[in-house]
């Protein structure tokens, strides 16, 4: 499979052993339509660099244009794309594997939360020192 990814929260649970993603159009290749359909079986690795956790899904996939309810399922209402079909995996068997080679990585939201208290503690700390140089700046003769 080529899958192209989405938002965050593409991957939907649809049971406890089934999952499904939205295809989306227009991106001139069939290659996980046409792999799919000459081999079904598909593996499928979950990555989180943040917490450097990485998951195996082993499974047999299907493609479904016709079920209404599922592709509601699987649109984001706020994503652009637009869903040609669905794709759903009938999950065998799931492993966690090893992170001891998994680079810890963020996301640009992530790295903002995390610096917005340094932001905030640095105006702190510039207003307390402009408030120490006024004085000492008004007794420099000029």
């Amino acid at each position: 499979m080529q899958h192209r990814g989405g938002p965050a929260g593409f991957l939907k649970v649809i049971d406890d052993h089934t999952l499904a993603f939205a295809d989306f159009t227009r991106n001139r290749q069939y290659i996980s339509v046409g792999n799919l359909a000459e081999n079904n079986k598909v593996c499928m690795f979950l990555m989180d660099y943040t917490t450097r956790t990485r998951i195996k899904i082993w499974g047999t996939a299907e493609v479904v244009k016709d079920d209404s309810a599922l592709l509601e399922t699987v649109t984001d209402k706020h994503y652009k794309g637009r869903v040609e079909r669905a794709v759903r995996l009938h999950v065998e068997s799931w492993d966690v594997n090893c992170r001891q080679h998994i680079t810890e990585r963020f996301t640009k939201s992530e790295i903002e939360q995390m610096m917005e208290p340094l932001r905030e503690r640095i105006a702190v700390l510039e207003a307390e020192l402009k408030a120490i140089r006024a004085p000492v700046a008004q007794q420099q003769p000029k």
